[in-house]
């Protein structure tokens, strides 16, 4: 077990040391220039020397191997760097913005589990049926689904419509539901198809016969047996959906002008500001590779052939 750990840290850090050069590289790849988007409507009088200086001030003067260099100097002191539009250092400004992430993720993920885990088990025990066949509709209209479609969708209908929840910002429970239920669709759609192909195919093997023909309730039947045995595939996809809701959620927190890191890369994006983006960026691709490790890990401990392999 302790080899198969040390395994997947050691893959984690090739992984982020790849992010590293993936970022460095998009972000510096992409058109316009910073200086000149930094200054805005100043820029039109500056001087060719004026931009050369701020040019050398933010660094932008250096080959783009010493600039990657440095950029991972600072990275191994924890240091991001700081940001160009707020003079603040990036990493204070993704820790004020990481709790919303984490509540709008969590509470997502609490309702892509609630309502995909139940419909998942739901078709597969009844599978080919009217009640599957509705089911998995559902499931592809969920995952076809653009995610600001619905978004300014629900906006409309139970914020401006029905006046049930607020239409953007933060602050209590109610701020957290529509932003919730957009970003979880496509995890609860994902999450049911595959409680479904996982308990489909441990539903016909021997032992869930033998526990029926012994007079098993059915509920007994498919919650003890079959999906403790299912919860080896379901849990890595409820894993995977932690990260990629991590990430994924850059749309909805625009469309509801949810303070988050999604926000946060956005205004980055749209400022040129340069280490506020890869910053952002890379912290939340950190998030993603430490929650697959630990997936992996808990997949591990749920299937004994893992560990022993």
């Amino acid at each position: 077990m302790a080899r198969y750990v040390l395994q997947r840290l050691l893959s984690a850090v090739v992984v982020l040391w790849g992010v590293t050069v993936l970022v460095f590289s998009m972000v510096h790849a992409t058109p316009g220039d910073p200086v000149r988007v930094l200054l805005g409507d100043s820029a039109r009088g500056a001087t060719a020397e004026d931009l050369a200086r701020l040019r050398s001030e933010l660094g932008l003067d250096q080959p783009l191997l010493v600039q990657y260099k440095n950029f991972l100097a600072g990275l191994l002191q924890g240091d991001l760097g700081k940001s160009w539009r707020t003079n603040r250092p990036v990493a204070a400004e993704i820790a004020e913005r990481l709790p919303y992430t984490l509540q709008l993720t969590v509470a997502a993920l609490l309702v892509a589990v609630l309502i995909g885990l139940p419909a998942g088990v739901l078709a597969a025990t009844r599978p080919y049926s009217s009640v599957d066949y509705a089911l998995t509709g559902l499931a592809l209209v969920g995952v076809s689904m653009p995610v600001f479609w619905l978004g300014l969708l629900l906006m409309m209908v139970f914020a401006l419509t029905l006046g049930w929840f607020p239409a953007s910002g933060s602050g209590t429970w109610r701020h957290l539901v529509l932003p919730a239920l957009t970003v979880g669709a496509a995890s609860t759609a994902f999450i049911a198809r595959m409680t479904r192909a996982a308990m489909l195919e441990v539903l016909t093997e021997d032992y869930v016969r033998t526990a029926r023909a012994k007079g098993l309730s059915e509920w007994a039947v498919v919650g003890k047996h079959a999906l403790r045995n299912a919860a080896a595939p379901i849990l890595t996809a409820i894993g995977l959906q932690f990260g990629g809701l991590m990430g994924g959620a850059v749309l909805t927190e625009t469309v509801f002008a949810w303070p988050g890191l999604g926000r946060l890369v956005v205004n980055a994006i749209l400022t040129r500001d340069l280490y506020m983006l890869q910053g952002s960026i890379l912290f939340t691709a950190f998030l993603f590779i430490v929650v697959n490790l630990l997936v992996d890990i808990g997949y591990s401990l749920l299937n004994p052939k893992v560990r022993f392999a």
